[in-house]
This record gives C-alpha cells, structure tokens and sequence, in this order.
C-alpha cells in the first residue's frame, strides 16, 4: 500500500509512547498532560447536560452548523469578555472539536509545502507534529521562563519570513513559562510590522496559583493597532472542564475565519451539538468560576509539594524554575556530581524504580536539550508527588 508521501514528515508521538510502558503495577505517573478526573465537577456536568435534554433536545440531539453551537458561542464570546477580550461577538469565533482541531484547521488554511513556521523551543509536541504533516519547515525559537526571546523572533521573522509564528504565552506545554507583558506587547507588534500570522495557544491561562497572568494576546491586541488582523486565538475547556467533552474554539480574523470553517465542514461537519450543549448549560449555570477556583487551589498545592521534593531530592543535579500556574514543571539535567544529565537515559532508569515522566527532546522542532525533562504535578496527590520524586532521586543516583 502506498501512503502519501506528507506522512513522511511525521512520526509517532514519543510521549505516546512511553505510555505503553506505564502499565507496571504500583507505578506513579508524572508523563500526563491531563488534568486530574477528581477535579471534574460531575454534579455540575450532569446537570448540566440534563438541562440541555430537558430544554432542547432537538438541538442538542440534531445535527449542527459548522461553526458551532450558538448558545455555546454566546456563552464563550462572555467567558472571554470576562478575560478583558473586547469587541469579540458570537459569530467573531467558531467551536472546534478541542482545541487541537483548532490548530490543524490553521495549518490547513495557511501552510504550504517548504513554507516556514516559527514555534517555540520547546514546544508542545503534537503542534510541531501537526504542522509537519502539511509539509513545512518548522523551527524553534528559544524562550526563557519569560516566554519567547523576542529579540531572537525577529531576527529569524527577518532571515526566515516565516508563513506564522506559534507561541503558548501562558504556562506553556512543556515549559511551563509565562510571557511577560513587555514581550506580549512586541510579539503583536512583530505580527504587524512583518505581516505574519501569530497563532496563540491558551489552554492554561486560567490554571493561574497566585496572581492572574498578563493578558492574552488577544485582549492585548487592543493596544498594537492592526494587531487583531494577523491574531489567532485559539482556546479549549480541556483542562478547566473536561477533556472528554472534546471543546474547543478560535478567534481569528474573518477571512481566516470563513476558511477554517469551510476546511471544518469537510473534515467533521460540526463538533459534538450534545457537548455543546452541556457545556453552553453549565457556562450559563455560573459553575465555571467555582470549578476554577477549586482546580487552582489543589494544583498550587502539588506544585509546590512538587518543587519542594525536587530540591530535596535532587538538589544540584536539577535546574528549574517554580512554575506559577498550569500542569508542569520543565527541568534540565546538570550533571552536578557526576550525576545523569541524559534526560532519556533517566526516564528508563526511572521506569525500574516505579515513577515515569517525559524526556524533554522531543518537544523541540530541532536543536533537541537531551537533558531537559518534563513532569506534570496535576494527576498525583501530594503524597504520591513526594513518594514519586523520591523515587527519582534514587533513579538519579544509580
């Protein structure tokens, strides 16, 4: 059987599979990047998704527009008004099935064959994997704990003229790094002064643990005029919600707009109307603020535990910086003591002693840190952090 040929530029998802190898008994998990299922508000779910059955079951039931449920999209266009997003109507967005659908739908209507497309080292991993399937030259742009290095950007938008530029301002996935509003500020005026799409990434903004991060892009947008006609937002309630419910949506300019719903159409037809539903019932119930709330409060409490056993554990042998919100911590390997600096090369180690986490490597478009490595504090109690990170410094020290 001959396969087509753009299924050459892409592999299976390391973090896939490492998962084959998680099904040793008693071992602790730090590889996932999903939320913890205890933190789902079922009671508020099915409420709400009885409400819409009991309401409107026709709709719910039926098959749907393309762009998305409308109720849903009234409810969305608030939530993101809230967030200081102005301007922003019902129609000025479409629902997607996760936001992962979102940013396929993007390469779809941008991306070319030998196009070049900017992205952050590292990145989250099943983007660069996305973006590759359509055949273009994807590399990264370094970032620090302050996000994207925005001098470095627009030198590589200058020497690459890169087709769009991909960032997660807010708790990226893997690094966990949080763009400060001086480099947010430039990122847009990058996008106008060069005329090149900036794609934002916004699963985690609302996981924040202490003070609310800097604005999205998109609220920000306001400030660098002309900024809202190269932004594209895209937004899910994967994380704050349920994964499950597969709910997703994107903000772009209407242009874009138009054609992302139309590469939809063929594609799905329209995301589930029955999740729609219950999501647009229980957006409407005022749960939401609550549920984040609530999510918040248990994630700042592992990621803290997660930070303190990382010091006492593995001390020099680990640099990181404490993460202010979303589901990871990203590390490098020094090398202290002779210590393990493959990050590869612990996570076998680590598998024997019972804990698993993410080698960093595969997040990067090119240019891999071998000794980087990502672990997610979300799914583990605090007990299960300090007993998982114990057995990592054991690994470590083998």
């Amino acid at each position: 059987m001959q396969f087509a040929d753009r299924l050459n530029n892409v592999e299976t998802s390391a973090i896939r599979e490492l998962f084959k190898l998680l099904g040793k008994p008693g071992i602790i998990s730090f590889a996932g990047g999903f939320p913890d299922s205890a933190m789902f508000d079922v009671d508020g779910i099915r409420e709400a998704s009885s409400r819409a059955l009991t309401e409107e079951p026709g709709a719910a039931l039926q098959y749907g527009a393309t762009e998305g449920y409308n109720p849903l999209r009234e409810q969305l266009a608030a939530f993101m008004a809230s967030k200081g997003v102005k301007g922003l109507a019902a129609d000025g967005l479409i629902v997607t099935t996760g936001s992962q659908q979102a940013l396929d739908l993007v390469a779809k209507t941008l991306i070319n064959p030998n196009d070049v497309v900017l992205v952050e080292a590292p990145t989250f991993l099943a983007t660069i994997q996305c973006f590759r399937l359509y055949g273009p030259q994807v590399i990264g742009v370094p970032i620090d704990a302050d996000g994207v290095k925005v001098d470095q950007l627009e030198d590589m938008m200058v020497k690459h003229k890169p087709k769009l530029v991909y960032v997660i301002p807010t708790f990226g996935n893997p690094s966990g790094a949080m763009m400060n509003l001086e480099r947010r500020l430039k990122v847009l005026e990058l996008a106008v002064k060069y005329q090149t799409v900036v794609v934002e990434d916004d699963p985690y903004g609302d996981l924040y643990f202490a003070e609310p991060p800097p604005p999205s892009l998109l609220a920000l947008s306001e400030q660098v005029p002309g900024s809202r006609d190269w932004l594209v937002h895209c937004g899910s309630l994967s994380k704050v919600l349920s994964p499950g419910l597969r709910l997703g949506w994107m903000i772009a300019p209407p242009d874009l707009l138009a054609k992302a719903t139309m590469c939809k159409q063929f594609s799905d037809a329209h995301t589930s109307t029955f999740a729609q539903a219950t999501a647009a019932q229980y957006l409407k119930a005022g749960r939401m603020p609550a549920t984040l709330a609530n999510v918040r409060r248990v994630y700042a409490e592992r990621a803290k535990a997660m930070g303190e056993a990382l010091k006492q554990e593995l001390g020099d042998a680990l640099s990181f910086s404490q993460p202010q919100g979303g589901l990871f911590f990203w590390a490098q390997l020094t090398g202290a003591g002779g210590k393990l600096k493959d990050g590869n090369e612990l996570a076998k180690r680590a598998i024997e002693k019972g804990v698993a986490f993410v080698p960093g490597a595969p997040f990067f478009a090119n240019n891999p840190d071998t000794s980087a490595i990502r672990l997610s504090f979300a799914t583990a109690d605090v007990a299960k952090i300090k007993e998982g990170i114990e057995r990592l410094g054991q690994a470590i020290r083998l």
